[in-house]
């Protein structure tokens, strides 16, 4: 049962993974959750963001925010780095990861989802058959519903890590 929350990778950052080789393999539409993915929560879209996602564009992905957050909170995020967007999303709902795809003109093998959250993010995400990244939450501050997941992920991560020390020694 805990599974069904696994991610399929983890990574420290969004900013450090291999984008080239993602696309080589023949990956097209990236969404991405924004806050504590990208930016701290609640915070503009800074240097690093922009470059990425311009980085992103010429290697030939195309890109996506889906947020649970209200319209100008997105709408702001997405104007400044070029990304498509969905806001109230409905995460861990499959209905805006597969709008995400149609916007996109992706399909679930086709695309990847990065975000910093096993029950909204990744649970979602997987439902929908998209292979996910889980990244390191990008700062400690966050809202007290947060921090609560934060706790059952710990455990789930617990197990996860546990599952995968032992495929790794066989």
């Amino acid at each position: 049962m805990l599974e069904t929350f696994y991610p399929d990778h983890e990574a420290e950052s969004a900013y450090g993974l291999d984008y080239e080789g993602f696309h080589k393999k023949g990956f097209r539409g990236i969404i991405f959750d924004i806050d504590n993915t990208l930016v701290p929560h609640g915070a503009p879209a800074d240097q690093a963001a922009v470059e990425l996602f311009a980085r992103l564009h010429g290697i030939g992905f195309e890109t996506l925010l889906l947020s649970n957050n209200r319209e100008p909170r997105v709408k702001s995020f997405a104007e400044s780095v070029g990304a498509k967007y969905i806001f109230k999303a409905g995460k861990p709902g499959r209905a805006g990861y597969q709008k995400a795809m149609e916007r996109m003109g992706t399909v679930p093998g086709t695309t990847l989802f990065v975000g910093d959250q096993l029950f909204t993010d990744v649970w979602g995400a997987k439902k929908a058959g998209i292979e996910t990244y889980l990244v390191k939450p990008i700062h400690p501050k966050e809202e007290i519903q947060i921090v609560l997941k934060r706790r059952l992920e710990w455990i789930v991560l617990f197990f996860y890590h546990r599952k995968v020390v032992k495929s790794q020694e066989k």
